[in-house]
């Protein structure tokens, strides 16, 4: 585990468990964390359902995922001395979510929480001043930060902390705040008082199973990512099923839609952190527009963005599919035929692909 270099606080100074657990959700909260929580490290519950995950092949062409296998449900094997977890939520929500995107078939569709800039460091970073000051608080101890960046089951332990409970969708929901937002841990050797679960309320709502356009949701509970949207635009390498291109509609990078319709998501709070704001009009954009960008303007204007990770050519990919299935204008088949002869094999077939639906249409 990383430890801390501080000096250590005198031994009449050091907080009780239930003092330092009572200042890290103060710290937390003055950190720009939502909420922060601690729970222990025991997943067995969750193990069935994993490896019923991964038997039915639901994990796709994330290979890693069969690979860490139990390794998820099992944080101490992970970080060896781990004792607690340290789970904290930060909402991401930048902008109102809205139907108009996907409604306006020549707009693109990316996921609210991919229009800022990515995540990942940010967590990280608020993370760490989170450990720095406990270690002032404690002397050195012994930790890690992870913000989905380890094979660990984020949100059951978050379920555990009683940050939420997993939904139909199988997203952490929150009473306060919907689910609209990002999950980081702080995996610990500090023998912590634990908080208690919430309990479920989903009830028998299934908005999300019938809005998920490509059936992702194939039960309660149960996401098949091969047909998941955000799985096919993000995670996948290879050509999208042709089967599944025509209900990815107009997302071009992940999909909201079972957030959208939740009705918890009523609650969810808008964030203030700047960094989470929409960033070169990307909530706004045509389709036309990024299908136009080089591969240079592509790596430009997504630094520092979740989005960046694509590449440009399974951007110009997800760009094709949306514009196949969108109007069939002179402008859209003119944007396609200049892509006739992209070097990428990938690109050129999903541009036929969308040229032949396009003229088909017409």
């Amino acid at each position: 585990m990383a430890g801390m270099s501080r000096a250590s606080a005198q031994p009449d100074e050091l907080p009780s468990p239930a003092e330092l657990a009572a200042l890290i959700k103060r710290w937390g909260r003055e950190l720009g964390f939502a909420e922060v929580a601690i729970t222990g490290v025991d997943l067995r519950a969750d193990e069935p359902h994993l490896l019923n995950w991964l038997r039915r092949q639901f994990h796709g062409d994330m290979h890693y995922m069969g690979r860490h296998g139990l390794k998820r449900a099992r944080p101490a094997q992970l970080v060896p001395g781990t004792l607690r977890v340290i789970s904290a939520r930060m909402d991401y929500l930048g902008s109102d979510p809205s139907a108009e995107q996907s409604s306006d078939p020549g707009r693109a569709v990316i996921s609210r929480y991919a229009l800022g800039r990515d995540y990942h460091k940010l967590l990280r970073q608020r993370l760490q001043k989170l450990a720095d000051r406990i270690g002032q608080a404690v002397g050195p101890f012994g930790y890690r930060a992870f913000t989905d960046s380890a094979p660990l089951l984020e949100k059951a332990l978050a379920r555990n902390a009683g940050l939420g409970w997993i939904g139909k969708n199988t997203l952490l929901l929150n009473r306060q705040a919907g689910s609209y937002f990002f999950l980081g841990e702080l995996l610990t050797d500090l023998p912590l008082p634990v908080d208690a679960p919430v309990s479920e309320h989903c009830g028998s709502c299934r908005a999300c199973l019938g809005a998920c356009p490509t059936g992702a949701i194939v039960g309660p509970y149960q996401l098949d990512a091969r047909r998941c949207i955000s799985y096919l635009t993000i995670e996948h390498f290879g050509p999208i099923p042709e089967p599944l291109r025509p209900l990815i509609g107009n997302r071009v990078f992940g999909c909201d839609d079972c957030q959208t319709v939740c009705p918890w998501n009523k609650f969810a709070r808008r964030s203030a952190e700047p960094d989470f704001q929409p960033r070169h009009g990307l909530d706004q954009a045509r389709l036309i527009d990024l299908f136009d960008w080089s591969e240079q303007e592509f790596l430009r204007k997504t630094e520092g963005s979740a989005i960046r990770r694509l590449g440009h050519e399974r951007w110009l990919r997800n760009l094709a599919v949306a514009l196949g299935n969108g109007p069939a204008s002179d402008e859209a088949l003119a944007a396609l035929r200049r892509r006739l002869d992209h070097p990428s094999a990938l690109v050129r077939e999903h541009v036929a692909w969308a040229l032949d639906r396009l003229r088909r249409r017409r």
